[in-house]
């Protein structure tokens, strides 16, 4: 497994990870619609290489299939992060993390702040985050619950 930035190659994958992931891992913990809306069957349509190529992007590569990726924006802010539905608890996320954070203390920030699903606010808790407060939040017509999560540097 590497860790490595994003390439405009990776596009492809990153969105279909990102949609079988919703779909069939986060609707544990959100309902059928709530996914749908989340995750849309016409997703592949969105430009990931650009949302990708704006952020620093890491990327996990295991022999040529992206495990899992990650966003940092520049002022702290973790943005999309994601593990393959075949790639879940097998330490992939943490290190993906381990990459941001290696890129936030560059950068010299102080704070690392996430929207997190129910699904991965476990996760982030176990990375030392903490909930600052629940919020719900509407995406193509559905309301969803999500924590706002915080970690100082």
């Amino acid at each position: 497994m590497i860790i490595r930035l994003f390439q405009e190659s990776d596009a492809e994958q990153i969105a279909l990870l990102f949609h079988q992931t919703v779909r069939e891992i986060n609707i544990r913990d959100y309902t059928s619609n709530q996914v749908k809306a989340w995750a849309p069957d016409n997703i592949y349509f969105t430009n990931w290489a650009k949302v990708c190529a704006n952020k620093f992007t890491y990327v996990a590569e295991n022999e040529g299939v992206i495990a899992g990726f990650g966003q940092l924006e520049g002022n702290g802010h973790i943005d999309c992060f994601y593990c393959h539905k075949d790639y879940q608890r097998m330490g992939i996320g943490k290190q993906i993390y381990q990459a941001i954070e290696t890129k936030a203390s560059q950068l010299k920030l102080h704070r690392l702040y996430v929207e997190a699903s129910i699904t991965a606010k476990p996760f982030f808790s176990h990375l030392g985050f903490q909930t600052v407060q629940q919020q719900e939040v509407e995406c193509r017509g559905e309301t969803f619950i999500n924590y706002a999560m915080e970690k100082q540097l």
